[in-house]
């Protein structure tokens, strides 16, 4: 089963997209609270891993594609030079409480979010000279459709650089991951959230997402080149790159 296939509302007949963006508008309130309970606070690492990766590269747009509540968005503002920062989102919800988070850091001159579907953005071809994603791309309805968007923006020779979570291989961090994401993150999700499925579909997508190599051929067939993945914390984590083929190759 692919992560396409998985929905966050079991026997629900909307398509995965309405179903995520009501998920993420019924978990706001709550999500960055659950992002750092759950990984212990190791996301923020994740994160700064991923902009330093991208400091090689020019980058003075940038958007950040299911951006969420706007944490990797106001890291890129603090940790680079990009000069303007653009956010998009399904979930209303979750740009409202980034759009708070921004103004409180006295960054809204240099980040602005939008509410939109990442599978059909409004921005003219060859827009930004890098997109990122954190945690996102599994929630893709269509996920090749999802990485052909993000190239179409990309200008010629511009990067994207990509966090998921992943499952580790080790057989001795396997069965004890398994464990805590399988019982122990629904629990508290359940006590934290009003959405009682929204942290059951977290685990069950993240083992279907596409990982590793099998993620690097998709974003190739959808055009990019120089893919890699890094993978980070025992594998819980990997980070994608690439880059759009310049006008001369």
């Amino acid at each position: 089963m692919n992560c396409e296939s998985i929905n966050p509302y079991n026997g629900d007949s909307r398509n995965k997209t309405q179903q995520v963006r009501e998920m993420f508008d019924n978990i706001a309130p709550a999500y960055d609270f659950m992002n750092r309970a759950m990984t212990f606070g190791i996301d923020r690492i994740w994160r700064r891993k991923a902009v330093d990766m991208l400091k090689a590269h020019p980058h003075s747009t940038i958007l950040d594609v299911a951006t969420g509540t706007g944490d990797l968005a106001i890291l890129l503002a603090r940790r680079t030079d990009a000069t303007a920062i653009t956010g998009i989102d399904l979930s209303e919800g979750m740009i409202a409480v980034g759009q708070r988070k921004i103004a409180d850091a006295g960054l809204s001159d240099r980040i602005t979010l939008h509410a939109g579907d990442s599978l059909a953005m409004p921005w003219e071809d060859h827009t930004f000279h890098a997109v990122t994603v954190a945690y996102g791309v599994r929630n893709f309805e269509n996920l090749l459709q999802g990485y052909r968007e993000m190239l179409r923006v990309l200008r010629p020779g511009g990067t994207i650089t990509v966090i998921e979570l992943s499952t580790p291989t080790s057989p001795i961090i396997k069965p004890l991951y398994h464990l805590y994401t399988r019982h122990i993150i629904p629990i508290v999700g359940r006590m934290v959230s009003k959405d009682v499925r929204a942290y059951a579909y977290l685990p069950e997508s993240i083992a279907a997402v596409p990982q590793g190599p099998e993620m690097t051929a998709i974003m190739k067939h959808a055009g990019f080149t120089d893919t890699r993945y890094h993978r980070l914390t025992f594998g819980t984590c990997t980070i994608y790159t690439g880059r759009k083929p310049s006008e001369q190759e």
